[in-house]
């Protein structure tokens, strides 16, 4: 069931949204080509004063899926934006600095991942050790632990 929002969005950015899902009334998964995330997302943000929830990355055999989570708390209302990347170099314009409040979980899918969101403001570690090794992502689907004689990242 489409509304002002998708419409809106779909009006907006219509060269940039490769699908829209209806889940339910209140969810709407929105697939976003990448180079127009942070457009989309600042629109969200910004203009419809969605607020951002959260996002969430995982490896899947297609690539890279990563969705960005706005909640429209006056129409009961969430966005999500969906984005997929090369399962190879996965590589993404950052949010950050136009909805600051990614700015921690990009940094998450960056360490856990590898996923490298360009134009960060602050891309340094979050959750593992300055030290981890680089190149070594524990999400990835084929993420062996080094310190298990695992062949991702330099040994210790």
């Amino acid at each position: 069931m489409a509304d002002e929002v998708v419409e809106g969005l779909k009006g907006k950015f219509g060269d940039a949204i490769i699908d829209i899902y209806e889940k339910s009334p209140d969810k709407t998964y929105v697939t976003v080509a990448p180079p127009r995330l942070p457009d989309v997302a600042e629109y969200l943000y910004k203009d419809l004063g969605a607020r951002f929830s959260i996002a969430s990355g995982m490896h899947m055999a297609h690539g890279f899926e990563i969705l960005y989570h706005f909640a429209l708390d006056a129409k009961h209302r969430f966005i999500n934006l969906r984005v997929i990347l090369d399962s190879e170099k996965p590589s993404i314009d950052s949010c950050a600095k136009r909805v600051p409040a990614t700015e921690w979980i990009e940094r998450e899918m960056w360490e856990l991942l590898g996923i490298e969101f360009r134009g960060h403001p602050d891309m340094r570690h979050l959750l593992l050790t300055d030290d981890w090794p680089e190149g070594n992502y524990p999400l990835r689907q084929d993420w062996k632990d080094w310190r298990e004689g695992g062949e991702n990242g330099s040994e210790k």
